[in-house]
């Protein structure tokens, strides 16, 4: 886009502090398991990206980024159409930032920045308007920490078992004993060890993929009523409720940085 290339490798070597590359991607576009030499900020206008690294999964939604440290693996998938706007950032210009992933907010000014990035040329002219641009930018990258969608990735092929069918059924009543059936060990086992490899309650975990996959579902335009009955919820005044109190926000305002109206208490269905 922009007359420039799309290609990550062609960002890596650039002689400048600051990369910029815009892609349009549809709905469901995977990029695999890669990693570069430079940090990188992921941002979206629109849809949601989930992030996979070795850490875990990350939701982003159109209002937040996902930061990627320097020579980090990880992979990507599009939910909902994507228009990514990605900046590629030499390490020892990014010595401020966080040395771990992290989901970051995008405020107004910051996301302006982003998009005039992308519409520079790659050898942009670091004495003039260009070069002020992106010193403001890399100023203002200044990360705020947000709730984010984490599923931390359980390195125990028994527990990554459970995991990956907590996923494939977010609709499914997880109690403790249903959990430790499908895992083959005791309650009692399951309620120690999990929590010692996830660093999450079994409860917590699957609220946490309930709503990962409730993002995903939301950014490909689904209504609220029908992700609610898809994640467990029995109405969707329950689903909202949930939602706003993990994320800060409710289903709709997630994806458009809308303020909060406050909540009112609301019974849902356990894990």
């Amino acid at each position: 886009m922009y007359g420039k290339s799309e290609n990550r490798d062609d960002y890596q070597d650039v002689p400048r502090p600051v990369a910029a590359m815009a892609r349009n991607l549809p709905d469901g576009h995977h990029i695999p398991a890669h990693r570069h030499r430079r940090a990188q900020l992921i941002y979206g206008t629109s849809g949601a990206i989930t992030v996979v690294t070795g850490h875990g999964t990350w939701v982003v939604p159109a209002t937040r980024g996902a930061w990627l440290p320097a020579g980090l693996t990880h992979a990507m998938t599009c939910a909902g159409a994507v228009a990514m706007r990605t900046l590629y950032i030499e390490p020892a210009a990014a010595g401020h930032l966080p040395a771990h992933p992290a989901v970051v907010s995008v405020p107004p000014l910051l996301r302006e920045l982003i998009d005039e990035a992308t519409r520079l040329p790659v050898e942009y002219d670091t004495e003039g308007r260009d070069g002020k641009v992106m010193e403001l930018l890399l100023s203002d990258l200044t990360p705020h920490p947000v709730p984010a969608l984490h599923l931390p990735t359980p390195e125990d092929p028994q527990l990554a078992g459970l995991c990956a069918a907590i996923r494939h059924e977010p609709a499914t009543r997880w109690t403790a004993t249903r959990a430790a059936a499908r895992a083959h060990m005791s309650t009692r086992s399951l309620q120690r060890r999990f929590p010692e490899a996830t660093g999450m309650s079994l409860a917590h975990w699957v609220r946490q993929a309930r709503l990962v996959h409730a993002v995903t579902l939301l950014a490909r335009g689904e209504p609220v009523t029908a992700v609610a009955g898809a994640v467990g919820y029995a109405t969707p005044s329950a689903f909202t409720a949930m939602f706003r109190h993990a994320l800060g926000a409710t289903p709709t305002g997630y994806f458009t940085g809308a303020p909060e109206r406050p909540a009112t208490p609301e019974s849902r269905t356990g894990p």
